[in-house]
Protein backbone atom coordinates (compact mmCIF):
# COMPACT_ATOMS: atom_id res chain seq x y z
CA UNK A 1 0.00 0.00 0.00
CA UNK A 2 1.18 3.84 -0.68
CA UNK A 3 2.57 5.36 2.33
CA UNK A 4 1.47 9.01 0.95
CA UNK A 5 -0.33 11.13 3.62
CA UNK A 6 -4.33 11.23 2.98
CA UNK A 7 -4.44 14.81 2.94
CA UNK A 8 -1.50 15.09 0.34
CA UNK A 9 -3.83 12.36 -2.17
CA UNK A 10 -5.13 14.65 -4.43
CA UNK A 11 -7.43 11.93 -6.04
CA UNK A 12 -8.48 10.63 -2.53
CA UNK A 13 -9.39 14.20 -1.60
CA UNK A 14 -11.64 15.20 -4.69
CA UNK A 15 -14.14 12.69 -3.24
CA UNK A 16 -14.04 13.66 -0.25
CA UNK A 17 -13.33 17.22 0.73
CA UNK A 18 -16.73 18.45 0.61
CA UNK A 19 -17.77 16.12 3.32
CA UNK A 20 -14.19 16.88 5.35
CA UNK A 21 -15.67 20.82 5.38
CA UNK A 22 -18.88 19.77 7.05
CA UNK A 23 -18.78 20.52 10.46
CA UNK A 24 -21.51 17.47 11.14
CA UNK A 25 -18.30 15.17 9.86
CA UNK A 26 -15.63 17.93 11.53
CA UNK A 27 -17.62 17.39 15.09
CA UNK A 28 -16.37 13.43 14.94
CA UNK A 29 -13.06 15.12 16.61
CA UNK A 30 -15.10 15.45 19.75
CA UNK A 31 -15.76 11.84 20.06
CA UNK A 32 -13.12 9.20 21.41
CA UNK A 33 -13.11 6.25 18.94
CA UNK A 34 -11.03 3.19 19.92
CA UNK A 35 -9.63 4.90 23.51
CA UNK A 36 -6.51 6.16 21.70
CA UNK A 37 -8.30 7.88 18.66
CA UNK A 38 -10.76 10.31 17.54
CA UNK A 39 -14.04 9.16 15.71
CA UNK A 40 -12.84 11.32 13.06
CA UNK A 41 -9.31 10.16 12.69
CA UNK A 42 -10.83 6.65 13.15
CA UNK A 43 -13.06 7.31 9.67
CA UNK A 44 -10.72 9.03 7.67
CA UNK A 45 -8.17 6.02 8.30
CA UNK A 46 -11.30 3.33 7.49
CA UNK A 47 -12.09 5.57 4.76
CA UNK A 48 -8.34 6.16 3.32
CA UNK A 49 -7.77 2.39 3.78
CA UNK A 50 -10.23 1.06 2.00
CA UNK A 51 -9.75 3.69 -1.14
CA UNK A 52 -6.20 2.42 -1.20
CA UNK A 53 -7.29 -1.07 -1.37
CA UNK A 54 -9.86 -0.06 -3.97
CA UNK A 55 -7.59 1.52 -6.15
CA UNK A 56 -5.68 -1.51 -5.79
CA UNK A 57 -8.47 -4.12 -6.57
CA UNK A 58 -10.20 -1.79 -9.20
CA UNK A 59 -13.83 -1.40 -7.16
CA UNK A 60 -15.90 1.91 -6.68
CA UNK A 61 -12.52 4.25 -4.35
CA UNK A 62 -15.26 7.05 -4.38
CA UNK A 63 -18.07 4.85 -2.74
CA UNK A 64 -14.97 3.44 -0.58
CA UNK A 65 -14.03 6.69 0.14
CA UNK A 66 -16.74 8.46 1.13
CA UNK A 67 -18.77 5.66 2.83
CA UNK A 68 -15.94 5.08 4.44
CA UNK A 69 -15.80 8.49 6.39
CA UNK A 70 -19.10 8.47 6.65
CA UNK A 71 -20.14 5.04 8.19
CA UNK A 72 -19.27 5.93 12.07
CA UNK A 73 -20.95 9.26 11.64
CA UNK A 74 -22.58 9.18 15.49
CA UNK A 75 -22.83 11.38 18.55
CA UNK A 76 -22.24 9.56 21.31
CA UNK A 77 -20.24 7.41 23.46
CA UNK A 78 -20.63 4.04 22.50
CA UNK A 79 -19.42 2.95 25.58
CA UNK A 80 -22.16 4.93 27.73
CA UNK A 81 -24.66 5.39 26.11
CA UNK A 82 -27.48 1.73 25.43
CA UNK A 83 -30.47 1.59 23.84
CA UNK A 84 -33.07 -0.36 23.73
CA UNK A 85 -34.06 -0.65 20.36
CA UNK A 86 -30.49 -3.29 20.34
CA UNK A 87 -26.46 -3.37 20.44
CA UNK A 88 -24.02 -0.20 19.57
CA UNK A 89 -23.07 -2.51 16.36
CA UNK A 90 -27.31 -2.64 15.08
CA UNK A 91 -27.85 0.75 16.31
CA UNK A 92 -24.91 3.14 15.34
CA UNK A 93 -24.99 2.35 11.54
CA UNK A 94 -28.60 3.10 10.97
CA UNK A 95 -28.25 6.14 12.84
CA UNK A 96 -24.81 6.74 10.34
CA UNK A 97 -26.89 6.38 7.43
CA UNK A 98 -29.57 8.68 8.65
CA UNK A 99 -26.99 11.70 9.60
CA UNK A 100 -25.01 11.43 6.31
CA UNK A 101 -28.38 11.51 4.10
CA UNK A 102 -28.52 14.64 5.85
CA UNK A 103 -25.25 15.49 4.43
CA UNK A 104 -25.03 14.08 0.89
CA UNK A 105 -26.74 12.25 -1.57
CA UNK A 106 -25.75 8.61 -1.24
CA UNK A 107 -25.89 5.86 -4.05
CA UNK A 108 -27.09 2.61 -2.86
CA UNK A 109 -23.32 1.51 -2.65
CA UNK A 110 -22.64 3.94 0.13
CA UNK A 111 -25.68 2.98 1.81
CA UNK A 112 -24.61 -0.40 1.92
CA UNK A 113 -21.39 0.06 3.08
CA UNK A 114 -22.43 2.65 5.83
CA UNK A 115 -25.39 0.03 6.88
CA UNK A 116 -23.48 -2.96 6.70
CA UNK A 117 -20.24 -1.98 8.03
CA UNK A 118 -20.46 -4.35 11.27
CA UNK A 119 -20.81 -7.60 8.96
CA UNK A 120 -19.97 -9.96 11.31
CA UNK A 121 -21.26 -8.58 14.27
CA UNK A 122 -24.79 -8.01 12.21
CA UNK A 123 -26.56 -10.44 10.23
CA UNK A 124 -27.46 -8.16 6.68
CA UNK A 125 -25.14 -9.54 4.15
CA UNK A 126 -23.21 -7.02 1.87
CA UNK A 127 -24.46 -6.73 -1.39
CA UNK A 128 -20.65 -5.29 -3.06
CA UNK A 129 -17.46 -6.13 -2.64
CA UNK A 130 -16.74 -2.46 -1.44
CA UNK A 131 -19.10 -3.58 1.52
CA UNK A 132 -17.02 -5.74 2.67
CA UNK A 133 -13.62 -4.28 2.19
CA UNK A 134 -15.21 -1.11 4.67
CA UNK A 135 -16.57 -4.14 7.42
CA UNK A 136 -12.55 -5.54 6.92
CA UNK A 137 -10.64 -1.83 7.40
CA UNK A 138 -12.89 -0.90 10.23
CA UNK A 139 -12.21 -4.11 12.05
CA UNK A 140 -8.44 -3.70 10.88
CA UNK A 141 -8.17 0.30 12.13
CA UNK A 142 -9.93 -0.67 15.60
CA UNK A 143 -7.77 -3.04 16.49
CA UNK A 144 -4.88 -0.96 15.16
CA UNK A 145 -5.99 1.83 16.94
CA UNK A 146 -6.58 -0.29 20.13
CA UNK A 147 -3.92 -2.45 20.15
CA UNK A 148 -0.69 -1.07 19.24
CA UNK A 149 -1.15 1.90 21.39
CA UNK A 150 -1.48 -0.64 24.34
CA UNK A 151 1.34 -3.03 23.00
CA UNK A 152 3.39 0.41 22.79
CA UNK A 153 2.74 0.93 26.36
CA UNK A 154 3.66 -2.67 27.72
CA UNK A 155 6.95 -2.03 25.27
CA UNK A 156 7.37 0.87 27.13
CA UNK A 157 8.56 0.65 30.22
CA UNK A 158 11.25 -2.03 29.21
CA UNK A 159 12.90 0.72 26.78
CA UNK A 160 13.19 3.03 29.63
CA UNK A 161 14.94 0.51 31.82
CA UNK A 162 17.26 -0.65 29.44
CA UNK A 163 18.16 3.29 29.37
CA UNK A 164 18.17 4.13 32.57
CA UNK A 165 21.59 2.56 33.44
CA UNK A 166 23.70 4.59 30.72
Amino acid sequence: MSHQKWSDDQEYLSYVQDLLDQPAVQKLANYTQHHHSTRLDHSISVSYRSYLLGKKWHLNVRALARAGLLHDLFYYDWRVTKFSLGTHAYVHPRIALRNAEKLTDLSAMEKDIIIKHMWGATLGMPKYKETVVVSLVDDYAAVDEYLMPQLHKLAHPFHRLEHAHE
